[in-house]
């Protein structure tokens, strides 16, 4: 029996036969759905979230009539809707397959009163219960339920309703590799705090979601407040542990799987993260928990030759507005996790975890080990426990900082620019604004400057100008060019000792500006000198006159022998020849043959002036009883009577020395490797006018101290032969019995020298001020041949002169004095006394841009840290100066070491870098500050009257 339609809220009810027919006109986005079967009336909220299954609250407004669409148009318009592509982020929704069927039985039967109508939704077959409305597990599209856009399955709602009490079953279409899918069923995590890991919460996220979204929900469930920080960790399948470092990735890209534990810890009250402590050391935590100091006074392991790291950590965490941009964790926003030329924002984090603890005030000192272990990771010249510069580190640091922490996630390509002609605050603010194009980060905000470059092509004079930016100044210092050189004098009289000087030569200068600064002190004149570096016993080097200085270094032991001079080179001319002379010891060798004996040399060699004409094994062998007379005693007569019949051998003869050439080799059969010299005889006669071997005479029967052997320049192998073909220089080798030595030769005379008054001599190095140092920054110079320019216009690479000036300076400005020089032959430290203002160092003289006069304190700075190395080249040590911006106290780092100091023992000969803060920016830090916490001393004062430490 058909009756009249009711009206229900927009909604047309027709009972017949107990079969509903709705009819809907205009908008279907109703509140409410209602399916009537039986007579009975159900009402199912259409929630856009699952969660929700209140139903809303009807609309009573004034009825109106609405109309279903036809079966065939319902069918036509959910199939069309099936049909449309999925578009990430979209949701789709899960309707019941049997549901689904049988509605489509209904549509295609075309009898709207038909006993096939499905009624309302009903997906109670997809849930596991009725409670948690949890999907079934293993749920197989086409076989258990059907996907629906949003439009078609708001469609059906409206058409059909949803069986009351179930919630929409909503999800979200996802991108996968290379497609997009509707992501059925969602990633249920288990969230755990790191100090309660037995107590799971289970929380579902959407494939999409951030992992963010993850650490805010942890947070929320565990009630963290918003003042601590936190971070998370996910257990892998094997049971370690792995940062989720990057919290903007999807939960998708970290690959979280479902039923995976994901450990939310929170830092503590000491800036260390739990998992980064031992269990053993909980105690010891606790403990430094209990220690309230003041923040920034913590001193920093030496881990073994890490005081060069914690000299360049110390001065940057006392670089006010940096320390405060990590204190206040606006880096974080900041990570730029891909970067390809940063670290991933590791190094970035590992130093905030540094300046969190060291600021904590809960340290005395800490351990900077996996600060260290990052940098080694990602500087391999840093692996290891080597000694290092402080200021390559801090370069390294600065540079990984900055990419780590880049606000600039995409890098463009900028062209680089010349001048060419234009106004230099056009060409300077095009460069600038380039730069930040690529790079914008707190390090650049902080520390980086501009400086204008100008090259002049020598030959064509074109000039180019450009504008760099800097993070830092490397200035030089004015270096002397005189070198002070310790040498040891040895005379041709045999009674007077070797002699020690100290001699001033040129930088640049030649061996014979070695000799002529010695003829001063000795009164022998340069032509009677021969030079010789002697190592081990043996002479390493014979240096000519015309060699370079350069080539000997500080540490080697410089000999200066007297020898005779010169006599007129002639046909019938007499001439000395000088022989290098080698004293050994013969020593019972390690092995069964008791009859074979070893040879070692001692003592410092010689060098002899030999007369051509008595170049006979008994000449020599007098003529070097008289040089060694001094430390060598003669045999009495009675010895001398006691025949040898070794010392009867006369098969070795003297070689006969020939003319050396520069070049020549010392034995062209060297049996053992070693240091080679060239021996340059002072002989330049004609060798045919020297007697041979022939006619030397035989040695005397007589009781020799000692015997003579001619050896390669190692004086390791005897040359009993001698090819009169080469030219090489023979060298003699003083063998000594152990019996005849212990008894004739006195090693305490022979060793023994003395010091002559040039030794004591101090030479005074007067103080350069910074201000040189930085004009001969901004001085002309000319370019190395290793580094030319390519000039445009000549085309090809010019020795170009140029010049740098400052145009704008940073925030920070850091000072990098010059110390150490190296060049092909040399290395040096320069341990210039360089004096340097606490306050009011005043760039407005060096600053080439058009200043505002009303703007000086742009140009003023303060300093705030200073890092020292003591010692020399081959080794030193760090340390660090710093001024607490807290307190405006100055303390002295050592390590772990902190020991507050006074102004005036800042200034030393080992300052290495400095840094500088501007005025203005201490001026607003300390407004700021005052803003939030009780007044402070004024920064970078003189601390109170309290312990002090003498560093100096």
């Amino acid at each position: 029996m058909a009756v009249a339609p009711w009206l229900y809220g927009g909604l047309c009810f027709r009972f017949r036969d107990q079969n509903p027919e709705v009819a809907v006109e205009g908008p279907f986005l109703l509140p409410a759905a209602v399916a009537v079967r039986g007579g009975q009336m159900a009402m199912a909220a259409v929630a856009a979230n699952p969660a929700d299954t209140a139903a809303t609250a009807v609309d009573h407004r004034k009825p109106r009539r609405e109309k279903v669409p036809g079966l065939e148009s319902q069918r036509r318009q959910i199939e069309n809707g099936r049909r449309r592509p999925l578009r990430v982020g979209e949701s789709w929704f899960l309707v019941g397959h049997h549901w689904y069927k049988q509605w489509e039985v209904y549509v295609q039967g075309g009898n709207q009163d038909s006993s096939t109508f499905p009624g309302c939704i009903n997906n109670a077959e997809l849930f596991e219960d009725q409670v948690n409305w949890r999907l079934k597990k293993g749920l197989v599209e086409g076989e258990d339920y059907v996907l629906l856009p949003a439009a078609a399955w708001h469609y059906l709602v409206n058409w059909y309703g949803l069986e009351h009490g179930q919630p929409p079953i909503e999800r979200k279409v996802v991108e996968l590799p290379s497609t997009h899918k509707v992501e059925v069923y969602s990633v249920e995590l288990l969230l755990v705090r790191h100090s309660d890991m037995d107590t799971p919460h289970t929380a579902q996220f959407s494939q999409t979601d951030s992992v963010d979204l993850v650490l805010h929900t942890a947070r929320e469930q565990f009630l963290v407040s918003p003042q601590e920080e936190t971070r998370l960790w996910i257990k892998n399948a094997e049971g370690s542990f792995e940062r989720l470092c990057n919290t903007r990735v999807t939960v998708l890209d970290a690959a979280l799987k479902t039923g995976q534990v994901v450990v939310m810890e929170t830092r503590n009250k000491d800036g260390t993260w739990p998992s980064a402590q031992p269990h053993d050391t909980r105690s010891t935590l606790e403990e430094e928990e209990d220690f309230q100091g003041q923040p920034g006074i913590c001193g920093l392991t030496n881990l073994g030759n890490t005081c060069f790291m914690n000299s360049a950590l110390q001065c940057l965490s006392n670089v006010p507005q940096l320390t405060e941009y990590f204190l206040k964790n606006r880096y974080l926003e900041e990570l730029n996790f891909c970067n390809p030329l940063g670290m991933k924002g590791e190094i970035a984090q590992a130093y905030a975890d540094l300046v969190k603890q060291a600021w904590s005030g809960h340290h005395r000192s800490i351990v900077p080990q996996v600060f260290k272990t990052k940098v080694g990771h990602f500087a391999s010249q840093f692996l290891g426990y080597q000694q290092h510069d402080s200021q390559e580190l801090l370069s390294f640091l600065l540079d990984g900082l900055h990419e780590d922490l880049n606000r600039i996630k995409k890098k463009e390509y900028v062209e680089l620019c010349d001048a060419a002609g234009r106004p230099d605050q056009e060409v300077a603010q095009e460069a600038w604004q380039n730069h930040k194009r690529r790079n914008d980060s707190v390090i650049v905000d902080t520390f980086h400057g501009l400086f204008k470059s100008t090259l002049v092509c020598p030959d064509c004079g074109n000039v180019s100008v450009t504008f760099d930016p800097f993070c830092y100044l490397s200035v030089p210092l004015p270096v002397s060019h005189k070198r002070v050189m310790e040498v040891f004098f040895v005379s041709m009289d045999p009674r007077r000792k070797p002699e020690q000087h100290r001699l001033v030569v040129p930088k640049k200068g030649k061996i014979s500006d070695l000799c002529v600064a010695l003829a001063k002190h000795t009164g022998i004149s340069p032509e009677r000198m021969m030079v010789a570096d002697v190592f081990s016993h043996r002479f390493y080097k014979i240096y000519q006159l015309e060699e370079s200085l350069s080539s000997i270094l500080d540490r080697d032991d410089i000999f200066i022998y007297e020898v005779s001079g010169r006599a007129a080179i002639g046909e019938n001319s007499r001439e000395d020849v000088v022989l290098p002379i080698y004293l050994r010891e013969r020593t019972p060798a390690r092995d069964y043959n008791s009859s074979y004996y070893g040879l070692m040399l001692f003592g410092h060699p010689l060098l002899v002036s030999v007369p051509r004409d008595r170049l006979s094994w008994d000449a020599l062998y007098h003529i070097l009883l008289y040089r060694l007379s001094r430390y060598v005693t003669r045999p009495s007569s009675d010895d001398e009577d006691d025949g040898d019949e070794k010392d009867l051998e006369d098969k070795d003869r003297l070689p006969k020395p020939g003319r050396v050439t520069e070049g020549s080799s010392q034995d062209p059969g060297l049996e053992q490797a070693g240091p080679s010299s060239r021996v340059v005889s002072r002989s330049r006669a004609p060798v045919d006018n020297s007697p041979g071997p022939s006619h030397w005479p035989q040695r005397a029967r007589r009781k020799h101290l000692f015997t003579l052997h001619t050896v390669n320049s190692n004086g390791t192998s005897d040359r009993s032969t001698f090819n009169e073909d080469t030219h090489a220089q023979p060298y003699i080798a003083i063998d000594w019995e152990p019996e005849m030595k212990k008894r004739y030769y006195d090693e305490v005379e022979a060793e023994g020298y003395v010091k002559h008054d040039c030794v004591g001599y101090v030479l005074k190095k007067a103080p350069v001020q910074l201000q040189e140092c930085i004009e001969l920054f901004t001085t002309v110079e000319t370019l190395e041949k290793e580094n030319p320019w390519y000039c445009p216009t000549c085309k090809q690479h010019q020795l170009a002169t140029k010049k740098l000036d400052l145009w704008m300076l940073p925030e920070t400005l850091i000072i990098h004095l010059k110390r150490f020089s190296y060049t092909k032959f040399s290395r040096e430290k320069l341990d210039t006394l360089v004096e340097f203002p606490i306050r009011d160092l005043d760039f407005s003289e060096f600053v080439i841009k058009p200043q505002n006069d009303s703007a000086r304190e742009l140009y003023k700075y303060d300093l705030i840290a200073v890092s020292n190395h003591y010692g020399g080249l081959r080794d030193g040590h760090y340390t660090t100066f710093a001024c607490n911006k807290d307190s405006g106290q100055w303390h002295y780092f050592d390590d772990s070491s902190v020991s507050p100091v006074t102004e005036n023992q800042i200034e030393s000969k080992a300052a290495y870098v400095l840094f500088y803060q501007r005025q203005d920016v201490a001026r607003r830090l300390q407004t700021q500050a005052s803003s939030s916490k009780p007044p402070a001393s004024s920064a970078c004062g003189a601390p109170p009257k309290s312990e002090f430490v003498d560093v100096n």
